[in-house]
């Protein structure tokens, strides 16, 4: 009887599992490969150097995996008990920045793959549709005119991405939309947020403030630390969890707007939810780091082209890749000038702007979703 019960379990098993396919386990495995290397880059090297080994036996010290105090420090804020140097600097230091990085990759990635499902667009991102552009002027208002509101600064960064790509949508509107409208009303925001954001600077009289700010809108994970990863975690499963409920959804709004309304949709509350998920994502990952190009058009378009246009599978591959993808160009713009650290978003930028083209290039234009 039990090996009947087996032998009945197991197709249901299996077609639970079914759209796990082979290209996307290799995506996932080679994300997390790539991940384990820059992350022994990002634990080793530094002011302070340690041998690859040690800095993973550090990673593993029992007296800070197993002491209530120092997660309670790291994850609901306070002091951390005393440890060696070596211990303190990966602990909170090195670590928390690789998380922040992961974390960042996920919620870009993810929002990329949303955003180029909802426009039917894939040169869509947050980026380009000005989405981060508009978070980036609110995080950046906040902090200069309103620094009172700083525990909300995720609220304002979605709210400022969500005006921004409500701003995208009404300037590129027609009786509808299409591609070349949707990318060119997002240069137009982005560069009107940005000439505002270039304004603020002069409202900042601190020298050291306003270097970190420039560094901020460029992209950039330096001094990133547990708060920034306890203000991303929740705002990341929130809104990564959504996108995976809304995987189906997705899959249909890629049909076009008749057959997905043929097919019992309501089309625009889908896409107004969807949108709003797509920019919490996308600003959630500006409040913390700052502007970050590209990850949310390049990675999507990648996991695509291997795992094909089931939104269950590209959202999988996306929080893998995305990770992925960060947490090895902030190893190379934390390691490539060492002592001087470069901020990522111009390594991403660097990557994400020749791959641009290539798309522009391979469509003909601006091309729309395939």
């Amino acid at each position: 009887m039990a090996s009947e019960l087996g032998d009945g379990e197991r197709p249901a098993a299996t077609r639970r599992l079914a759209w796990v396919s082979r290209e996307l386990v290799v995506i996932a495995a080679g994300s997390v490969g790539v991940i384990l290397v820059a992350m022994t880059l990002q634990l080793s090297f530094g002011a302070y150097p340690l041998e690859p080994l040690d800095a993973w036996r550090t990673l593993a010290n029992p007296a800070v995996l197993g002491n209530e105090a120092a997660w309670r420090a790291f994850l609901l804020g306070g002091t951390v008990p005393e440890y060696e140097t070596g211990t303190l600097i990966v602990w909170t230091i090195r670590l928390p920045r690789v998380l922040v990085a992961l974390l960042v990759g996920v919620n870009l990635a993810v929002s990329g793959a949303i955003l180029q499902a909802i426009t039917r667009n894939e040169l869509a991102s947050p980026f380009v549709l000005g989405v981060s552009s508009g978070a980036g002027l609110a995080v950046l208002l906040t902090v200069v005119v309103f620094a009172g509101l700083l525990p909300f600064l995720p609220l304002f960064a979605a709210l400022g991405g969500g005006i921004a790509f409500l701003l995208v949508y009404a300037i590129a509107w027609q009786g509808g939309t299409n591609p070349v409208r949707l990318v060119l009303a997002g240069v137009i925001v982005s560069s009107v947020f940005g000439s505002i954001q270039t304004g603020l600077f002069l409202l900042i009289e601190d020298v050291g403030v306003a270097q970190g700010v420039v560094a901020w809108t460029a992209g950039s994970l330096v001094g990133a630390d547990w708060a920034q990863v306890r203000m991303l975690l929740p705002w990341t499963v929130i809104a990564v969890g959504s996108a995976f409920a809304g995987a189906r959804e997705l899959n249909v709004l890629t049909l076009g707007e008749e057959t997905a309304d043929s097919l019992g949709l309501s089309v625009e509350r889908v896409r107004f939810l969807l949108s709003a998920v797509a920019v919490l994502a996308a600003a959630t990952s500006v409040a913390a780091a700052g502007i970050v190009g590209f990850v949310g058009l390049v990675v999507p378009h990648i996991v695509r082209r291997s795992v094909g246009t089931d939104h269950k599978r590209l959202l999988v591959g996306c929080a893998f890749a995305g990770p992925a993808l960060l947490v090895a160009a902030d190893a190379g713009a934390r390691l490539a000038l060492n002592p001087a650290q470069v901020p990522v978003g111009i390594v991403t930028g660097l990557l994400g702007g020749p791959y641009f083209l290539y798309l522009m290039r391979k469509h003909g234009g601006f091309g729309g979703f395939r």
